[in-house]
């Protein structure tokens, strides 16, 4: 009951928070941008509040569980990304004058065509990043509260849209900095001190060396989907009847709805296909999950290093600032709001992997960051840890898909469809629905791999787009069309391909899960040889040197 009231409490302040920016929104300029002039420091903490999604509180340290130390690397690559952004696009982006990307490639190029087909990239990133979400905000609520799944989405949707509608960009400016405050509080203290409990707990010590790979206390199993596991020495459990249950070493294959109690100290099964926790695959500091370590890390911090500079929801806040210099500032804030946040998913994992190692057999890790305070301090402490956490993960949620909406609705009504505030409002509501529509089927697939489909598209169409249009003269409308289609089309179904159907034999499958290493630069170059077979514009060379001029 303390979770819901404080993911209510959480909730409510949003929404009164989002109520005060009502007076400021206007005109398009107010409700997409704050008029430029968003204060700085509000602003760096607005980002980061708005960045930091549910990847980053419970995706990270749930990959982190279930596929080892190699997943650090997503929180090197979200934040390496902002880096990016301030050597290369926050300031010429903010003296652009535009309000979204879409206003970018018109301004650049001259074509309102390329405006409408940036417009339709838009909504695929966008649903793509708010799926994840909202399929957090279901999994967390469901989990605190004993609610079915859907009611924690459809939640979300309602709470966020109806904050963003009415304020816009000023309302989400200061409901995205409450969050940023909310999520560092709610997530760090209970993480510093799980790391003081679980130093003293009699439990783990009792199981070292074997941290992670045997239960520490009596732990009941209910496989909510068919899943085949191997166990590395016989074991004897309890299944729903109260019969006891004789497993061999082996493997063996678990119906939907077995329920199993495994003893204390019995191992914990290994599910098919992943690493053994704690094992030597789990140890390496590589991303390792389809046997191809160096290709797949390098081409994920390929995606989520370039895909930031591509994200429409990133780009949209530089255009808050009053000037390009302080545009800059923002982001190299926003650089360090982010190094101090990613201290803390990691505790998640790591401990997620010696107190609740359960969790990769139910294919539940990215609910670790809320079971774990309740597991590793049982009691009114404990409960009090989970309800923290779980309303600093609602607060990812919800400053993240405001961020989303806005752009979101930028893209439907305002590069669209040329709309007025009415329509922009009309918009959000409209995105809302069909994010929530898109969860509602999503709640297996894990939260990182629809961020990462997210990042791989941003990266393959609008950073490309974004950075020769900034920074080569050459670029033409007919080079930048090709390669945001190949980009687009490349990216989206390599890696929907990966998740919705079965990848050939003859294919390696990490070349459609993982795409970005051949999808990015793919699109760079379909946009650089397509603009050689046209000449530039006379104009693009004033264009670009204003991009450039103090």
């Amino acid at each position: 009951m303390i979770s819901v009231l404080t993911i209510g409490l959480v909730l409510v302040t949003s929404l009164a928070i989002g109520l005060y920016g009502v007076r400021a929104a206007r005109s398009a300029s107010d409700f997409l941008v704050a008029s430029r002039r968003v204060n700085p420091n509000w602003n760096a903490t607005a980002i980061a509040g708005e960045y930091l999604s549910a990847a980053s509180v419970l995706g990270l340290a749930g990959l982190l569980l279930k596929n080892g130390l190699g997943t650090m690397w997503y929180a090197v690559g979200f934040t390496a990304g902002y880096v990016a952004v301030v050597a290369l696009v926050a300031g010429p982006m903010r003296r652009s004058g535009a309000y979204t990307v879409p206003d970018f490639a018109e301004y650049r190029l001259g074509a309102p065509p390329l405006r409408k087909l940036c417009g339709c990239v838009v909504l695929v990133i966008m649903l793509l990043y708010l799926v994840p979400q909202f399929k957090g905000a279901g999994v967390v609520f469901a989990l605190v509260s004993g609610t079915p799944y859907w009611v924690g989405v459809v939640l979300a949707g309602l709470v966020v849209s109806g904050s963003i509608a009415v304020g816009g960009m000023r309302s989400a400016t200061y409901v995205q900095a409450f969050h940023y405050v909310v999520k560092l509080g709610f997530i760090a203290v209970p993480a510093v001190y799980l790391v003081v409990v679980a130093g003293a707990d009699t439990r783990s010590e009792a199981l070292h060396p074997e941290w992670g790979t045997r239960f520490p206390e009596s732990t009941g199993v209910e496989f909510s989907v068919g899943t085949r596991f191997d166990l590395d020495r016989p074991v004897t459990v309890t299944d729903s009847s109260g019969a006891e249950v004789r497993l061999a070493a082996g493997e063996h294959t678990a119906e939907e709805g077995t329920e199993y109690v495994f003893p204390a100290g019995a191992p914990v099964p290994h599910p098919a296909g992943l690493p053994d926790l704690g094992g030597e695959r789990w140890s390496t500091p590589l991303l390792d999950t389809g046997g191809h370590p160096v290709f797949e890390t390098w081409s994920t911090l390929l995606a989520i290093t370039f895909g930031c500079m591509g994200l429409p929801h990133v780009i949209m806040r530089f255009h808050t600032s009053p000037s390009a210099r302080v545009a800059r500032r923002v982001a190299v804030g926003v650089i360090a709001l982010l190094g101090l946040f990613y201290l803390f998913p990691t505790v998640y994992g790591l401990l997620g992997r010696v107190l609740t190692p359960q969790l990769v057999l139910l294919r539940g890790t990215d609910t670790v960051a809320v079971v774990l305070p309740a597991q590793a301090e049982p009691g009114a402490v404990g409960t009090l840890m989970t309800a923290l956490v779980a309303a600093g993960a609602f607060g990812a949620f919800l400053s993240t898909s405001s961020g989303l909406l806005l752009a979101l609705a930028g893209g439907l009504s305002h590069d669209l469809f040329q709309g007025s505030v009415p329509r922009l409002r009309l918009a959000v509501a409209v995105g809302a629905c069909v994010a929530v529509v898109l969860a509602l089927p999503a709640q297996r697939i894990d939260i990182n791999v629809l961020v990462l489909w997210a990042f791989t598209v941003a990266a393959s169409t609008f950073c490309p787009l974004l950075v020769l249009g900034i920074w080569w003269r050459g670029l033409t409308l007919p080079g930048a069309a090709a390669g945001l289609v190949v980009g687009a089309v490349t990216a989206t179904g390599a890696v929907g391909w990966s998740i919705l159907a079965e990848v050939p034999t003859w294919l390696p499958g990490v070349l459609l899960a993982q795409p970005a290493a051949w999808t990015v630069p793919l699109a760079f170059a379909t946009m650089a040889v397509c603009s050689r077979l046209a000449r530039p514009p006379e104009w693009a060379e004033h264009a670009v040197l204003r991009l450039h001029s103090p």
